[in-house]
């Protein structure tokens, strides 16, 4: 009498069991790896974005008055993405009289690939000519 041989392999439907995990696992994998690239990239905004904002502001503060006016651009190559936005206005104030007219609000818009994220930053200056 032969001996039969064990059934050896895996049945169609262990494999198909195996892969389900395995799927169900990779897709777990990929949202945590999306999810740590928007964080990675939320906070490398608020990092750099601040920055920026200052080195923009005291270089429209250490314009002149004649020179001090609304303007828009961006941060050339080393910040791709970035751009940012001034506006200027005299403070109209009862308390402050004809000082206000001496009296400039700027308002500064730092932001990331089209406005889908901004910071924004308000100063004030006292220009006496």
């Amino acid at each position: 009498m032969k001996k039969k041989k064990p059934d050896t392999g895996f049945t169609l439907l262990e494999i198909l069991v195996a892969i389900s995990i395995i799927a169900v696992a990779l897709v777990a994998v990929y949202r945590l790896y999306a999810q740590t690239l928007s964080m990675n990239q939320y906070q490398m905004f608020n990092t750099q974005a601040p920055m920026l904002a200052q080195k923009k502001m005291a270089q429209l503060f250490s314009l002149s008055a004649d020179e001090l006016a609304e303007d828009a651009g961006d941060f050339g190559d080393d910040f791709r993405g970035y751009a940012w936005k001034a506006s200027v206005e005299t403070v109209s104030s009862e308390i402050l009289g004809d000082l206000a007219e001496d009296l400039k609000r700027i308002d500064l818009t730092i932001s990331f690939n089209t406005n889908e994220q901004t910071y924004r930053l308000r100063a004030y200056r006292f220009i006496r000519d």
